[in-house]
């Protein structure tokens, strides 16, 4: 009943958070886009955004989903509406892949913004993908130099590059063109130019080592280009725009947008200059980075004015350090219970192979620990009880020492055991018997190094694998420092690999890799105040050993002994 209650309650807080689309899809990433402050702050809703999300290791499960991708799924925050999606790339062997989702409405100021990408259906067919869905109807061309054949050509329609262009495998998101100076010429059809005086919108990122002088774009009367490091553009006539920073070898994202009779520059999602400008007669030859040395990236061409909140989040999605997108991989068994359980559930799904074999030592390592602590601790308590009781009683005793027997309820008492030693010694002196000898002094040293080499073997046996301990408190932080270099090692051979370097991508390995660390600690420290504890009550229970040895020579010697 409680545990009822406990799903209703958590079903009528967050119902999006824990709906499950379709059984027959075992796993999916949550995408959130975070537009407040946190996030990439916006100030107004901007609809049908073509979003771009990566994917990998730390944020999918490639080994749930089809090698092609064809299961992919991409549903709505309400995890009923289908959102319209293509892939850029999918790439199950090296665990990367790039979608482009159209998201309908991104809420300003909001960290809700979410929908969720579905995997694991071996069932499914391809169908729900489609180079066209990504991007909404005023997307003219979206060019993302990652396409399988030919490299440049247009994702949306038949736009093809005039000659080969030369391609470099991690770019921006995926692959992206190769600047060297020369242009990249493209025959446009109808359909991608836009008439002159009507609206729109370009956008692209390009990473230069020179950002001097260099034509990015050559479009019948219109050009964008880099001037002194600033970003020009120039219209028909004297039209002239200029304005922002753009730095060298470095991504960075640009836009123009012409309309209404003005023209609007934005860098980074950024409007850095605005002025009158129409848009000028387009024509079908478009020329790409002439005179540029780098790598150019995502050219859009759209017929309509993107609000510079649109090309905020829009560039803060495909951007390499986005603060703007999060994405948290989920699964059947995990996704009920994933505010229940909090960040470690985090880190227990994104930790490596390497990882898991130290933690999977450590805790062998903690429950050898635990059991020796716990025998240990057992051990000496019934020693010292045992050595209190029987002390009272050789303490209490008259007469005979050597006469107090073998008593059994004593048999967890050293001192007993030493007592018994000593007694043996004796005996085989026939000391305390009818008519036997008198203890001379050299048989007393005797019978003292024979009780003495008792309670050596006494003091080794309550010593005996407290070792174990000490090899826990010193191994157990190493191993788990040696998961988590190791670990953050591969995380970044894996951002090296994609190409994705922004926090969303390396964090979930390096606090997983840290794990280990604190796994390592987790056994060191519960290890050492175990140790010091016992060897505390091991000091006290050898103490009174040889202080007994003294008592029970000289109390022999004054009986026995010679007067």
């Amino acid at each position: 009943m409680r545990k009822l209650l406990a799903v209703l309650s958590i079903a009528l807080l967050s119902p999006a958070a824990h709906a499950w689309w379709h059984a027959d899809w075992t796993e999916r990433t949550r995408i959130t886009l975070n537009t407040s402050a946190q996030g990439l702050e916006t100030k107004e809703a901007a609809s049908n955004v073509a979003v771009a999300v990566r994917l990998h290791s730390g944020n999918f499960d490639f080994a749930a989903a089809k090698q092609d991708g064809s299961d992919l799924r991409v549903l709505a925050a309400d995890d009923k509406t289908p959102l319209k999606f293509s892939i850029e790339r999918f790439d199950s062997v090296n665990e990367l892949a790039v979608l482009w989702v159209q998201v309908p409405s991104v809420l300003p100021g909001s960290d809700k913004n979410q929908f969720y990408v579905y995997a694991g259906n071996s069932q499914s067919s391809a169908e729900a993908a489609d180079p066209l869905m990504g991007f909404d109807a005023a997307t003219l061309a979206a060019f993302h130099y990652s396409d399988p054949a030919p490299s440049g050509a247009d994702q949306l329609g038949p736009i093809k590059p005039g000659s080969p262009v030369s391609i470099e495998p991690n770019g921006l998101l995926a692959a992206s063109a190769k600047l060297d100076g020369k242009p990249i010429s493209y025959a446009l059809s109808d359909k991608a130019v836009a008439d002159a005086g009507n609206q729109l919108t370009l956008s692209l990122w390009v990473k230069l080592k020179q950002v001097g002088a260099a034509d990015l774009l050559q479009w019948g009367g219109l050009k964008l280009a880099l001037k002194d490091g600033k970003l020009l553009a120039k219209g028909e006539g004297k039209a002239e725009l200029s304005g922002g920073e753009v730095a060298p070898e470095r991504w960075t994202h640009l836009a123009l947008r012409l309309g209404l009779g003005k023209a609007t520059l934005f860098i980074a999602g950024v409007q850095v200059a605005q002025g009158d400008m129409v848009t000028p007669n387009l024509g079908n030859n478009l020329k790409l980075g002439e005179g540029a040395q780098g790598l150019l990236d995502e050219l859009q061409i759209a017929s309509t004015l993107r609000s510079a909140d649109w090309l905020a989040v829009s560039a803060g999605a495909q951007g390499a350090e986005s603060r703007l997108l999060a994405a948290q991989r989920e699964n059947t068994g995990t996704a009920e219970g994933e505010e229940s359980h909090g960040h470690m559930a985090i880190l227990v799904k994104n930790l490596t192979t390497d990882a898991w074999v130290v933690i999977i030592i450590l805790a062998v390592m903690f429950v050898i620990a635990l059991w020796v602590t716990v025998s240990k601790a057992l051990l000496v308590s019934r020693a010292d009880r045992g050595n209190r009781s029987f002390l009272k009683r050789f303490r209490d005793a008259e007469g005979d020492l050597l006469k107090l027997g073998d008593d059994k309820q004593h048999g967890a008492s050293p001192l007993f055991r030493l007592y018994k030693a000593g007694v043996h010694e004796l005996g085989k002196r026939k000391i305390g018997q009818a008519g036997g000898p008198v203890l001379s002094a050299s048989a007393m040293s005797a019978v003292k190094a024979s009780v003495d080499a008792d309670f050596v073997r006494e003091n080794a046996q309550l010593n005996s694998n407290m070792v174990l301990l000490t090899i826990a408190i010193s191994g157990g932080p190493f191993l788990g420092l040696l998961g988590t270099v190791v670990g953050v090692m591969i995380t970044f051979a894996a951002i090296a690999q994609a190409g994705d370097v922004n926090v969303n991508a390396i964090a979930p390995g390096i606090a997983s890799a840290l794990l280990a660390t604190v796994a390592g600690l987790a056994v060191a420290i519960p290890a050492l105040f175990a140790y010091n504890y016992l060897a505390a009550k091991i000091k006290n229970v050898a103490s009174d050993m040889q202080i007994f040895i003294d008592e029970f020579i000289t109390r022999v010697a004054e009986t026995h002994g010679a007067q």
